[in-house]
């Protein structure tokens, strides 16, 4: 899912830099999911996608089905990872593109428009000096996600349940239901370390410069 809302959070901040006008009503469309609670984008979602939600109920006035389907179920694990997928994506893709649009602020116009003078092409003003300039933001967003990532509970279990099991819903199952705490400590102190390991290797690998930063 990380990959997929960087890319998108990628490409939705750059299309607000390029706004002349509009800019601040699309960035503010575009991060409403930052003022829904996990739960309730999880209850949105299963309003669209199950047996009698809208989804079904589209398909079938358009008469793409001839019977209600199931979308959520253990029976279809891969219909309920994309509905997951799609969730997650739209709920959090808006933090990252918080992080990448303050970036891009810090970025100094003179760089790509001294390139374009030197005949660069966009494509090449963006991978040459927007990506590396935007190391330290893509860096922070990625570990912020992927921390985030690790801790989804509210929406895999509004739409699945325990049909999709995650590390922090056991914990909350050894915990809530199995009454053994030292099971629930031991996923939370797992989720933790993946996190920590996580960070390091976003540090490692996305090297920030102070030296060339603008």
């Amino acid at each position: 899912m990380v990959p997929i809302q960087l890319a998108l959070a990628l490409w939705m901040a750059t299309l607000v830099g390029r706004l002349a006008r509009g800019r601040d009503l699309v960035l503010w469309i575009w991060t409403i999911p930052l003022g829904i609670s996990d739960l309730a984008a999880g209850l949105v979602w299963l309003a669209i996608l199950q047996n009698t939600g809208f989804l079904n109920s589209a398909l079938f006035e358009l008469g793409l089905i001839s019977r209600q389907t199931s979308w959520l179920s253990y029976e279809t694990p891969v219909a309920l990872f994309v509905a997951i997928v799609l969730a997650e994506t739209w709920r959090a893709t808006a933090i990252v593109l918080v992080v990448l649009v303050a970036g891009f602020q810090l970025i100094p116009k003179e760089f790509g428009e001294a390139a374009e003078v030197f005949g660069a092409g966009r494509w090449t003003r963006f991978v040459k000096i927007t990506l590396p300039l935007l190391r330290p933001s893509l860096q922070s967003a990625l570990i912020l996600r992927t921390v985030l990532a690790f801790e989804v509970f509210a929406v895999v279990y509004a739409l699945g349940g325990r049909n999709f099991p995650v590390l922090v819903g056991e914990a909350f199952n050894w915990q809530s239901n199995n009454q053994d705490y030292g099971v629930a400590a031991a996923y939370a102190v797992l989720v933790m370390a993946i996190s920590l390991l996580a960070t390091v290797c976003y540090l490692v690998t996305i090297k920030v410069d102070p030296e060339r930063l603008p």
